[in-house]
């Protein structure tokens, strides 16, 4: 056939495909403006207070999120500011026990060092003041508060858990909401990982991670003794849910042992007896919660989610109180989210895959069920698409769960396909109304979130399947999602795309660089690159679970999973990406570092490789302020319609526009700091050998060590030992009066590879000890005469 007629022939089958293109997308809903979708709410988070008189909720102030007060049967345009924020969203908050006050949690840019704040709503203003006083009342630099309970019994008291001490363990303290006052009830120095109140408010059990990662639940005596009454390992589900009304038994959920599936379990506090209460009725899942009546401390109902929620009522009145709502609010799944003190009185929401939430306030006594709001008010709901489940077989057979989001008003064949791996990655995606999954479906794409092994709630052999997997069957559960609706018909194969965050982030990434055929076009935000670095930078708080870490992702510090975590580290093979890259990162992100996209990025420019960079120099593990939310949605739209085919709004904001190209990195300007090395190439000038007695401070933790040293020419050896553990010195050297030296050691069971540097002054020595996740350790040390 001459060529000419072939050409002729391809320009058809073109339009033809343009054609056909251009009418699936005229068959979509009109474009949803993304303000609607990831813009403030106008209205959300409602709570009543105890005594049913008001409702506080969260509403913009100056394009913020904010709290605000008005009276139970006032309208909405009536309410009374309470916090006035502009540099950050306040993302929730709570009512003190006896309603005269608003508590809430906020960091700094992201930084996730958490203080909390009280505020008087019926404080009198100044007349210069414009909202009534917000007070830190946990009040400390670089540390993170954390709320263990909310005593009944005494309204104006909080016990809180600060690392102000220690940056790796949280103190229990009980901190006066009226004053701040606080007092210390117990200094955390055996790795506790919290405390459990019964009815009456009495401090009766500890939660402890001991070195080998287990979880332990321990019964704390009134003479201080604790005694291990529970325990579960690394790979097994045991915790504390709630005191049982009798206050001798308290209910854990459990999968200790045999049972696959998270149990609820009642345990005899001083007999450690166990009765076995419930496993999930179907078979399916674990354990997924429980409702208790504060008024009679009862179980009302117990909670397990599937494809979708599933509800096991024990309270008759209360069920007859969820049909007979369900019967006013029918395909509507229903969640009672805050009561008045005595229970008459609940704000309820009712949603679905295609309603983000309608709040109700209903009267236990009456059955009156009367709107207070629409969240997302202006969303089109009309416009919106279902999320349905299914269900494929991974590479090994495993099956997997996901859901799939398919654009509405088109056929479901040969689509554009975008993943959205969740992050975690144990944790899981479930039913309902998703933005991100309606706004890619709005934009033409379908929309694939699978529940990849390793995802909770569907056992402990589906969670531990993914031990160790990172990038390899864990990416394999994706990929072969993607064949999956590639072999249906729905997903074109040539415009398949990904996005994720955190752990989806590092899917993202190992997706372009272990499958580079596979992706069109991928987003990555705040992802791991780099699985090491990842577990070098993890906060101090997060040290209880390092060992999990290790067992779970790989441990650095032997040379099978040092090799490991090099094969499944996507920076490793950034020479194979060859998928058009947009990489998005916090700048204060303390879980996953700035360094991780930085070094993504550097590798891809080096090689000549274009990649997309946006940095937010006021956010963390993900955008919490709207405007740079908006600003990296609308270049993420933008860039999967560039390379996937999908539809995208070009319209911004004036504000969005100007925060994008601020956000917005040139990769030829990223550089990663590396600390100056010493120069170790002079000759010693002074001995190191001998036995020193050293103290280092561990932010007010003094820990003392004895090192014993031995120097042959500039070559160090030794050992060094602690209350903490010990362990032996290589590869040290001595330079001028500058020593270096590395050690693995045993700190209470743990294997860690640290490193000693400083300099010798005589019989002085100063220095740092540094090592995975740890800070730099300042240390003074004398030798002995």
């Amino acid at each position: 056939m001459p060529k000419k007629y072939l050409f002729f022939i391809a320009l058809v089958l073109s339009v033809i495909t343009f054609s056909i293109t251009i009418s699936a997308q005229n068959n979509l809903p009109p474009l949803i403006d993304r303000e609607l979708l990831f813009g403030n709410p106008e209205i959300s988070g409602a709570q009543i207070s105890p005594d049913g008189k008001y409702i506080a909720f969260i509403k913009p102030y100056k394009d913020t999120r904010n709290i605000w007060v008005k009276k139970v049967d006032e309208p909405f345009e009536k309410a009374k500011l309470i916090t006035n924020r502009t540099d950050r969203p306040i993302p929730g908050f709570f009512w003190s026990e006896d309603g005269k006050y608003i508590l809430f949690t906020q960091d700094k840019a992201g930084d996730e060092n958490f203080n909390v704040y009280a505020v008087n709503p019926a404080e009198t203003t100044a007349n210069s003041a414009e909202v009534p006083t917000a007070r830190n009342i946990t009040d400390a630099q670089k540390m993170r508060a954390q709320i263990y309970a909310v005593p009944e019994s005494d309204p104006d008291a909080i016990y809180v858990g600060l690392n102000d001490r220690d940056p790796a363990w949280h103190d229990l303290y009980k901190v006066k909401i009226s004053t701040g006052e606080r007092t210390l009830i117990s200094k955390n120095t055996d790795r506790s990982q919290g405390v459990i109140f019964d009815n009456a408010d009495k401090m009766r059990l500890g939660i402890r991670v001991p070195p080998n990662g287990d979880t332990e639940i321990l019964r704390l005596d009134a003479d201080g003794k604790a005694t291990k009454i529970y325990s579960c390992n690394l790979f097994e589900t045991c915790s504390p849910v709630r005191f049982h009304k009798d206050n001798k038994r308290v209910y854990i959920q459990t999968n200790k042992g045999n049972p696959d599936l998270t149990q609820l379990v009642l345990l005899d506090v001083e007999t450690g007896k166990e009765e076995m209460l419930e496993s999930d009725p179907m078979n399916r899942v674990d354990f997924g919660g429980a409702s208790f009546s504060d008024v009679s401390d009862e179980l009302i109902a117990t909670i397990y989610v599937d494809d979708k929620q599933r509800i096991y009522w024990k309270d008759k009145k209360f069920e007859a109180d969820y049909k007979s709502l369900q019967s006013k609010l029918p395909n509507k799944e229903i969640s009672f989210n805050s009561s008045t003190r005595d229970e008459r009185l609940y704000l309820i929401s009712a949603y679905s895959d295609t309603e983000p939430g309608e709040v109700y306030l209903y009267n236990r006594d009456t059955k009156d069920l009367k709107l207070q709001y629409k969240v997302r008010e202006k969303l089109p709901r009309g416009s919106l698409s279902e999320m349905k489940t299914i269900r494929y077989k991974s590479s090994d057979g495993l099956e997997i769960p996901a859901y799939l989001t398919l654009p509405k008003g088109v056929s479901p064949k040969n689509l554009p396909l975008i993943v959205n791996p969740h992050g975690g990655p144990w944790a899981r995606s479930g039913w309902g109304y998703n933005s991100y999954a309606q706004f890619l479906a709005n934009r033409g794409y379908a929309v694939l979130q699978p529940n990849f092994r390793a995802s909770t709630g569907f056992g402990k052999k589906f969670l531990n399947a993914g031990n160790n997997e990172w990038g390899q069957k864990m990416q394999d559960d994706i990929t072969w999602g993607v064949k999956h609706l590639v072999s249906q018909g729905i997903a074109d194969p040539k415009r398949v795309g990904i996005m994720g965050g955190s752990y989806g982030g590092y899917a993202t990434l190992a997706g372009v660089a272990y499958t580079p055929d596979l992706y069109a076009a991928a987003v990555a935000i705040v992802a791991p690159s780099n699985l090491k670095t990842l577990l070098e930078a993890i906060p101090p708080y997060w040290e209880a679970g390092r060992v999990i870490f290790y067992k779970r992702m790989g441990d650095p510090n032997t040379k099978e999973g040092a090799a490991q975590m090099d094969r499944q580290s996507p920076l490793n093979s950034a020479d194979k990406i060859k998928t058009p890259l947009m990489v998005v990162q916090g700048a204060n992100d303390p879980r996953v570092n700035k360094r991780e996209s930085d070094q993504i990025v550097i590798a891809l420019r080096e090689r000549g490789f274009p990649v997309e960079y946006i940095v937010a120099p006021d956010e963390g593990h993900g955008f919490a302020r709207p405007v740079n939310n908006m600003a990296m949605i609308a270049a993420a739209e933008k860039f999967m319609a560039k390379h996937l085919g999908g539809r995208f709004q070009e319209s911004m904001t004036p504000e969005v526009a100007t925060r994008l190209k601020e956000i917005t990195v040139d990769p030829k300007t990223v550089t990663i700091s590396m600390p100056k090395k010493a120069d170790m190439s002079a000759a010693p000038t002074v001995s190191a050998a001998g036995k020193w007695s050293m103290t280092a401070d561990a932010n007010g933790q003094i820990i003392p060590i004895t090192l014993e040293l031995k120097q042959d020419g500039a070559t160090l050896t030794g050992s060094l030992s602690s209350p903490m553990g010990g362990g032996a010195i290589k590869s040290g050297k001595v330079s001028g009066n500058l020593f270096t030296g590395t050690a693995l050691v045993d700190v209470q069971g743990q294997q860690m590879e640290i490193t000693l540097e400083g300099t010798i002054e005589g019989d002085k020595m100063t220095g740092t000890i540094s090592g995975p996740g740890l800070p730099p350790i300042s240390f003074t040390a004398t030798k002995a005469k």
